[in-house]
């Protein structure tokens, strides 16, 4: 048995994980406002509450730049005292059993490949629709993190006036001077603006597609994060732009996929440990 770790934007979801089934879960707030010590401190106590005897190893996925090797987060965007926190040292010392840390995004295909809707595929990007825009990577079966964990920093690449992450995650809908969630049920309603609002999207998600095809020319790409929940929404708008791929053979090879499991990125953290 593993304890997999998803401190996500604002909630912690911990778990007993023994074959890609979570026994035991642990879902709340995290008091990422908080100091370091105050933040470490609540991580530990929550971890502690599933600890026994029978857990060989933690798992924890965290939004940031990680140092994967020594374990340590550096600027956690959403925990502001994140600096730079040796977090597998402190969780080591304190449970006596080893610790990875990873980034989030990687969790996130991780899981997919190995306990979601990429079971078939050795060759995958998982995506990130969300507040920002991640992507992690698996080749061959293995997860590529790159030099510093940044590969599949995907959102920073230039895109238009910005970058990508301006135009396939939340703040996309800011421009709207609205958000994914209030754009999602607008459409529900069948607002034309909003209909429209998400072809639009959907063009850019497209864009981005085609520029991973270029790169990694992978089995599958699948969606995850709150806002693909929109992706009967924006489908037309995306498959529309994908239909310009110079290599349709390619395309019609690659499988796009929607993640389905809720606790997927739970999943991928626990399958750190070998």
């Amino acid at each position: 048995m593993t304890i997999g770790v998803d401190l996500g934007a604002t909630n912690i979801r911990v778990g007993i994980v023994e074959g890609g089934v979570i026994y035991r879960k642990i879902s709340e707030p995290f008091p990422y406002d908080k100091t370091v010590e105050e933040t470490i401190d609540f991580l530990i106590t929550t971890i502690g509450r599933l600890m026994n005897s029978n857990i060989k190893g933690i798992g924890i996925g965290v939004p940031s730049v990680v140092d994967s090797k020594k374990g340590i987060v550096y600027k956690a965007g959403n925990v502001p005292s994140w600096q730079e926190v040796h977090l597998k040292d402190i969780l080591q010392s304190e449970f006596k059993i080893p610790v990875r840390v990873n980034n989030d995004c990687n969790c996130f295909a991780f899981g997919e490949r190995y306990y979601g809707e990429c079971t078939p595929y050795r060759n995958i990007i998982g995506v990130t629709l969300g507040t920002g825009l991640g992507a992690g990577i698996v080749i061959n079966d293995v997860l590529y993190e790159g030099l510093n964990t940044g590969a599949g920093e995907i959102g920073l690449i230039p895109y238009l006036d910005s970058n990508y992450e301006h135009y396939c995650a939340a703040k996309f809908f800011q421009r709207y001077n609205t958000t994914g969630h209030i754009a999602y049920l607008r459409a529900e309603n069948n607002e034309q603006e909003a209909l429209n609002m998400w072809e639009e999207f959907g063009h850019h998600i497209g864009n981005m597609i085609q520029v991973i095809m270029h790169m990694y020319d992978p089995e599958a790409v699948i969606l995850g994060g709150g806002i693909s929940k929109g992706y009967k929404y924006f489908e037309g708008g995306m498959n529309k732009n994908l239909s310009t791929y110079p290599y349709p053979l390619a395309l019609a090879r690659m499988k796009i996929l929607l993640s389905s499991k809720e606790d997927i990125s739970l999943l991928g953290a626990a399958s750190l440990i070998p």
